[in-house]
């Protein structure tokens, strides 16, 4: 009898998360797809333009990453006091959040208007440079956009609301296609500003959907037991430094497994065109996939963070181990598609003989890591729940840096593997973060189960 009840409420736990974790995948694909309608917008106009948004872009990226990172303490604090029934000062610690997101765009916008030397220094084509530069000062008008929607999003997804992630996905790629079709060709009277178009595009799209956010948390019933917006709170110092402890060694996590990405594509970039849009080509088509896992994670981490609020610590565990079970799941179909059908996909993006091959054997590796990686991202979210942040920041050092990059330069220049031996790097250093993170979230969820007996 007893275990018909543990598979029942198993089965609860696996639809919960995927109720949860359903619209933050489509909102993320949805996101995605504003990059891939940027690109293949830019490739319309010339080389110039798309190296520009290419490049622009990838320093938009760091930044991004770094300011999620630090948000990403919000969904954490506010699944666990939401759990505990403490809405309003759920809310209360979202409002602090949106002080440092304030603070936090400032930086994202100097940052953007300071860029002109880092890519002088990485040496861009003189032609592509002032675009570049003039490409990301237009995005960076919607630095500060960018960073209230991303924690008002959170907010959302701490208080079990996933549906606004989808939302803001599917209005920003629909609004995308218009404004960069008027701003970057000059329509309707508007001057044809090219890749410094799309920037002004992204930028009053982000602002768009800050304010539909906003909107959106302001009228629905689900939002009401909180009062996000019912006061104005001043900079209380405690609780903001709380949030950074937990969301700055985060910022740290994905800012050493995204550089590892860029980095592979910058070194790979060293060889020749074709090797690097082969890789391209298969890491355009891994981080497509990788929206699964990364939807999943967003769901543990409001699961177990519910759990851990009602002081349910068997039940924190369970969501995790369950959302990691999900996440295996649809990686392994990942892998199936990368293994089965590789040329179609590949034909999807080029019709060049010579890329097709390569792109190909790469893909044969992207399917190899995509239990690790999908492993990786949920254990991580799952640790979020747990607000256990800032060991997984070492490992991730680790893994992705002092085994990945190191493995993956080795074998690509001393070994002369080319691309493959980068992948290869790669393969190792996402397999030992899923070691390291998984065995984490085991040992910290036991450790909290054993406390109270102890106690």
């Amino acid at each position: 009898m007893t275990s018909i009840t543990a598979s029942r409420n198993h089965l609860v736990e696996i639809k919960r998360t995927l109720q949860l974790g359903a619209p933050v995948i489509v909102g993320m694909v949805a996101g995605f797809g504003m990059n891939f309608v940027d690109t293949l917008m830019a490739g319309r106009i010339d080389a110039i333009a798309l190296s520009a948004i290419a490049i622009g872009g990838a320093v938009w990226s760091i930044g991004l990453m770094f300011m999620i990172g630090c948000q990403m303490a919000v969904p954490a604090a506010v699944s666990q006091l939401d759990g505990a029934g403490q809405q309003k000062e759920a809310a209360a610690v979202t409002r602090q959040a949106l002080w440092i997101a304030v603070g936090l765009s400032v930086l994202f916008f100097i940052g953007l208007h300071s860029a002109g030397p880092f890519l002088e220094w990485l040496q861009i084509n003189p032609e592509v440079t002032p675009v570049a530069i003039d490409y990301m000062q237009a995005l960076s008008w919607g630095a500060p956009g960018i960073c209230i929607a991303i924690t008002l999003r959170f907010f959302c997804e701490g208080s079990g609301n996933t549906k606004a992630t989808l939302y803001m996905g599917v209005i920003g790629v629909l609004l995308n296609i218009p404004l960069n079709y008027i701003l970057m060709f000059g329509k309707l009277g508007m001057p044809a500003m090219g890749a410094v178009g799309c920037g002004y595009a992204t930028s009053i799209v982000i602002w768009v959907q800050a304010l539909v956010l906003a909107l959106y948390i302001l009228k629905h019933s689900h939002f009401r037991p909180f009062g996000l917006f019912s006061s104005w709170d001043p900079v209380r110092w405690r609780v903001t430094g709380e949030l950074l402890l937990v969301g700055l060694p985060i910022a740290g996590m994905l800012l050493m497994e995204g550089g590892m990405f860029i980095g592979a594509s910058l070194l790979i970039g060293r060889l020749n065109e074709q090797l690097l849009a082969a890789h391209q080509i298969a890491i355009n088509f891994a981080a497509l996939m990788f929206m699964i896992p990364l939807g999943l994670a967003s769901a543990i981490t409001v699961r177990v963070g519910n759990a851990i609020g009602r002081k349910d610590f068997n039940g924190a565990r369970t969501a995790g181990t369950i959302g990691l079970a999900v996440a295996l799941g649809f990686q392994t179909l990942s892998a199936i598609i990368m293994l089965t059908v590789p040329a179609l996909i590949v034909g999807l993006y080029t019709s060049d003989a010579r890329v097709t091959v390569v792109a190909v054997e790469l893909l044969f590796f992207a399917a190899i890591f995509q239990l690790s990686d999908g492993f990786q991202v949920c254990a991580a979210g799952g640790l979020r729940g747990l607000k256990d942040t800032r060991v997984p920041m070492i490992y991730s050092v680790i893994a992705y840096w002092a085994i990945g990059m190191v493995l993956g330069y080795y074998l690509t220049f001393t070994r002369g593997l080319g691309p493959k031996g980068m992948w290869i790097g790669m393969i190792a250093g996402l397999t030992v973060a899923a070691v390291l993170l998984g065995v984490r979230f085991w040992r910290s969820s036991s450790r909290l189960i054993a406390e109270p007996v102890k106690g």
